[in-house]
Parts: structure tokens; C-alpha cells; sequence
């Protein structure tokens, strides 16, 4: 379970598909972002559950996960777990795929042979969101029990802990956790649309009829399910973003008035003139008013005209020395909006054009990938010098093939504490994370700065086929 000061990729790469414009940039390249982009997409094989397939790339990793469901005669095998734990959370693993599916669609026409890897990690996703959300009105967002888990610091392989079963239903409801889901499987169905019509329509008929049951059994899943789901992934931005979210996907996805008349019906009690300038996991709100905002500039859906003011509020929050900036982080994709809309963003009388905005974000990659104050790269495997003791418990203990033996639930904490590398190379891990102060200690012990999560990787999918695309490196 990872939670991070710094959300460098999420906020860089949320808006980062809107630099969809095939400008080459002059010059040498500051680094090999093909190589990142093919290491940022192997993460995610690190992270399955379930049975792996034979071209899995992390060999170290092996079947795990394979009774999930059982404790409620369901299956619930496959998936992701989210971060360094053994916990697949439904919440982050439906974002996850949201964001994933949001990169292909902006730049997977860049992404040329590491395509079919990214959509195959998005089907890892939705194969299992699929089986989540079988039965109308259920959809079941966890397995494992995170407390019980964390008492223990063992491979995904041995983990011995309960395989716990949560669901929402109508009668303990999640909407965050619903429309999340539905958002996921709407994108994704577009990912489909051409390479496989039958899986898209599945997806898209599966998203429809979730966000029916998010939208009408409202409540927040963090109060029926406190004991499981917090502290870890509590919803503290409530509902309100994801129902707009969800509904902004499958305008997307249909193209149906239903959902842009629900969108103009619902936007400003759904929060969609709020001034809060984040996005994550927990809140949607600035991606929603950056998709809209799409169909405004590029669609011409006049009615969403409002939303492009919104999304330049919070494009001009991130933009370092604008007057309303909150932040030195900047999310790439809205540029490639006002291109195609041949638009600028207006801060306080200050114009900032997409050539600026995609400047500040392949300065938030490089920086990243090593141009910062300690010389190094925060993606595993990237560059000479990564994070060697990252908060990954199956990249920290032997793996199976060099230590066949189970190793229990607390004896892999001599190891946690210690100051060994990990034995284990998880390739295109994103960590938390360096502090306000540019220091990263590399403690396997500090989750904090040191554990990566899947939901940090997926914008990063995006801004990196840009880049690389844009040197000529794809």
C-alpha cells in the first residue's frame, strides 16, 4: 500500500494525453525514453496475481493468488496487487486501469511495438474486473485482509494470511468504488474498439450497468467498509468526483446524449466547479474537467464549454510562477487539447501555450529519470544508479527458484529491516519518491518514499511514448 508526498506521475501524466501532436523535438535526447516506457510496462507484470502466462517477462515472479474468491465461492483469481503488499484493493486497481487505458488512447498510435504490451497489461485489469463485478449490484473490491497482511512480510507465493472477500452491494454501497469501475471498463472498451469488437462491447455493456448501480445505490464504501479499507485507501474526496468521472468515460465511450445530459444535469452537485486542484486515486474531479474539456475544444460539444475554463484553473495551478500556482508539477495531456483546438491557457494574464506545457513535462520525466539533485533515477532498473531496498516484499525476499522453501509470515522481517538490495530487480518501478528536500534515503522500511504502486506507473505510460516518439526513439 503505497501513499506519496510526491504524485510526480500522476499529476504529470493525468493531463499528459493531450500532447498527442507528432512534433519532433530537435536535438539530442536527455534520456532513453524508450527504454523507460518498455521498463514502465514490465512493473506491471511484477504486480500480477493469478496464474502467470509462459511469456511472462519478471521470471522471479510465479503463480500466486490462486484460491482468491473461494472464502465466497466466487473467482477472484488474477488482477494486480497495487503496491509492495499482497492485497489486490479494487479502488487504486480500477484507477490504475483508467489511467492505463488513458494513455493508449492518447498515445498508443506513438506507442508502436510496446502497445501490444500495454494493452495486454490493461487486459490483466479488466479480465479481472470483469469477474468483480459478475453479479448485478455486487461488485466485489477486495481480497485479503490489509491488517492481518501487514503483520506479515512474506512472497506473494507463500502468503498464508486470509484471503478475505470484501463486496459492496445495495445494502453497503461503494460509489467511489463503482464508478471507478465503471470509468475503468468504459476506457478500456475503447482500448478494444478495433483490436477485438467483442471484448469492447462486453466492457462497455459491463460499465454501463455499473455505473447504474454506483449512481443509484449512493454511498461511500469508506463507511461500510472502514475496517477493511482504511487507513489504506480511505475516500476522502467523497463520491461526488468519481459519479462525474464515470459519467465523463462513458459520454466518451457511447456518445450517448443520456450521459451528457447527466453530466449538464449533475456537474456542479457532483463538484465540477470546485476549485480543489488535485488528482489520484481519491479524486477525480481535475481529470474529469480535462476530459470534458476535450469534448469541448476537440469534439465541439459546446454545452461543455464551462469545463475548458475549469481545467485551465487547474492547468494554471500547476504551472511554476503563474499566479495561482500550487504546484511544480504540470500533467502533460491538455496541451495536446489546445493544439488540436489551436488554444492557449490563460493564468492571470499570462499566456501558456502546449509548448510550454509539454516543456514543464518532460522536465518533471528527466527529473524522474535522474536530471535532479542526487544524480539518480526513481524507476527501477532505469539509468546507473535506482533504489536497491524499495518497499516490495517479493522483490526483497529470495524468490522461489533461489529459495524453494516457504518462508513464514514473520521471518522475512530480518530482511525488511536490513540494509541488503533486494535481490529481486523490479523493472520499471516507480518509487514515492525523493522529500520536499530532495532527499531519498533508499529504506526498505520507509514506504512513505520507497514503495512503488501501479497507479504511479499508468500516466507514466503515456508522457513516455510521447517523449519517445518525439526524439525518434519509436
Amino acid at each position: 500500500m503505497a501513499l506519496h508526498l510526491h504524485h510526480l506521475l500522476l499529476l504529470l501524466l493525468t493531463l499528459c494525453s493531450a500532447v498527442a501532436t507528432a512534433n519532433r523535438h530537435a536535438g539530442a535526447a536527455s534520456h532513453n525514453y524508450r527504454d523507460a516506457l518498455t521498463k514502465s510496462l514490465i512493473f506491471f507484470e511484477g504486480q500480477r496475481s493469478g496464474r502467470l502466462p509462459p511469456n511472462q517477462r519478471i521470471t522471479w515472479r510465479k503463480n500466486s493468488g490462486l484460491s482468491d474468491g473461494a472464502a465466497m465461492k466466487v473467482d477472484l483469481v488474477g488482477g494486480y496487487y497495487d503496491a509492495g503488499d499482497n492485497i489486490k484493493f479494487g479502488f487504486p486497481m480500477a484507477f490504475t486501469t483508467t489511467m492505463l487505458s488513458w494513455s493508449v488512447l492518447e498515445f498508443g498510435g506513438l506507442m508502436k511495438g510496446e502497445l501490444g504490451n500495454a494493452k495486454e497489461a490493461i487486459r490483466w485489469a479488466t479480465d479481472y474486473l470483469l469477474k468483480a463485478t459478475a453479479e448485478p449490484d455486487v461488485i466485489y473490491v477486495q481480497v485479503g485482509d490489509a491488517t492481518k497482511d501487514h503483520a506479515c512480510w512474506e512472497r506473494p507465493e507463500d502468503m498464508d494470511t486470509p484471503r478475505t472477500v470484501v463486496k459492496i452491494d445495495r445494502n453497503t454501497p461503494g460509489t467511489e468504488v463503482a464508478a471507478e469501475t465503471a470509468a475503468a471498463l468504459a476506457a478500456a472498451s475503447l482500448v478494444f474498439r478495433k483490436s477485438d469488437k467483442t471484448y469492447s462491447k462486453l466492457l462497455l455493456k459491463r460499465a454501463i450497468r455499473v455505473f447504474e448501480f454506483a449512481d443509484r445505490f449512493r454511498g461511500s464504501y469508506s463507511n461500510g467498509l472502514k475496517t477493511f479499507v482504511c487507513p489504506y485507501y480511505c475516500s476522502y474526496s467523497g463520491y461526488q468526483d468519481e459519479l462525474l468521472w464515470g459519467a465523463a468515460w462513458l459520454q466518451k465511450a457511447t456518445r450517448s446524449p443520456k450521459y451528457l445530459n447527466y453530466i449538464q444535469a449533475n456537474g456542479i452537485t457532483l463538484g465540477a466547479d470546485e476549485g480543489d486542484n488535485t488528482f489520484g486515486w481519491d479524486n477525480k474531479h481535475a481529470g474529469a474537467r480535462i476530459l470534458l474539456s476535450k469534448a469541448f475544444l476537440v469534439q465541439k460539444v459546446q454545452s461543455l464549454h464551462d469545463y475548458k475554463g475549469h481545467a485551465d484553473n487547474f492547468i494554471c495551478s500547476l504551472i511554476p510562477g503563474a499566479p495561482s500556482s500550487q504546484s511544480t508539477y504540470t500533467p502533460v495531456t491538455y496541451a495536446k487539447y489546445l493544439t488540436q483546438a489551436r488554444k492557449v491557457v490563460n493564468c492571470g494574464g499570462s499566456i501558456v501555450t502546449p509548448k510550454r506545457l509539454r516543456s514543464i513535462a518532460k522536465k518533471q520525466v528527466d527529473y524522474l529519470l535522474g536530471d535532479n539533485p542526487l544524480k539518480m533515477s526513481y524507476m527501477v532498473g532505469y539509468g546507473p544508479r535506482y533504489p536497491k531496498r524499495i518497499h516490495h516484499r517479493g522483490s526483497s525476499l529470495p524468490s522461489v527458484s533461489a529459495h524453494p522453501a516457504k518462508i513464514a509470515c514473520g521471518s522475512g522481517f530480518s530482511i525488511m529491516h536490513s540494509e541488503i538490495p533486494n535481490p529481486n530487480v523490479l523493472i520499471g518501478a516507480v518509487v514515492g519518491g525523493p522529500d520536499e528536500h530532495d532527499r531519498f534515503p533508499d529504506e526498505r522500511s520507509d514506504y512513505f518514499q520507497s514503495e512503488p504502486a501501479t497507479y504511479i506507473n499508468a500516466p507514466l505510460v503515456g508522457a513516455l511514448s510521447y517523449l519517445a516518439h518525439s526524439f525518434g526513439q519509436l
